[in-house]
């Protein structure tokens, strides 16, 4: 579902609305449930016939960053329409690929950027399920939904992966309106979500 190499919104439009369907009865800020509780692949037409833009599609798909198919549990509801962000926080995330390589350039490097509240953890890059990187990623979202900016800040992009890793990180940091900042490198600055 990608509009000129970038996703679609589409899913944020029907999310913000409760699900009208009995069955799945999903909150606002949630994709749409099946019956055997796993996030439905797609979301019921009750829902995104709610969307006047969406009013005639045939069907919208559930974007991979709500992993169709997966358990389904509500997610964070957004905050109200039209309430600005209510204060600031960054939070760090740092990663070395061997135990024998050192964190302290990219704590420094944060420490320096005012980052108090740092995730770390010596794990490959290949490695598929990054503990802190994921719990950093929760806390971000936790407090986005309670209404206060929040940016997720790194010393370069590769702590976070490359590819279709990098990019799927940024889509859910995306969805979640959660801003991202690179310290150095090639992509240096800040990406808002």
């Amino acid at each position: 579902m990608k509009r000129s190499g970038l996703v679609s919104d589409d899913f944020k439009r029907v999310e913000s609305h409760d699900c009208p369907m009995s069955t799945c009865a999903a909150p606002t800020g949630s994709p749409c449930r099946t019956g055997k509780n796993k996030v439905a692949v797609q979301y019921h037409t009750a829902r995104f016939r709610l969307v006047p833009q969406l009013a005639k599609a045939l069907s919208v798909p559930t974007p991979a960053v709500r992993k169709p198919g997966s358990a389904w549990t509500e997610l964070p509801r957004p905050v109200r329409a039209g309430a600005g962000p209510v204060g600031h926080v960054s939070l760090g995330y740092a990663r070395a690929s061997t135990a024998r390589q050192s964190l302290d350039a990219q704590l420094d490097s944060l420490a320096e950027a005012g980052v108090t509240r740092v995730f770390s953890e010596k794990i490959s890059t290949r490695a598929t399920k990054r503990p802190e990187l994921e719990a950093a990623v929760k806390l971000a979202g936790e407090i986005r939904s309670s209404g206060i900016a929040v940016t997720l800040v790194v010393h370069e992009h590769k702590r976070l992966g490359r590819g279709i890793e990098l990019a799927m990180l940024a889509e859910e940091l995306k969805a979640s309106d959660v801003g991202l900042e690179f310290l150095t490198g090639e992509l240096k600055g800040s990406h808002d979500g």
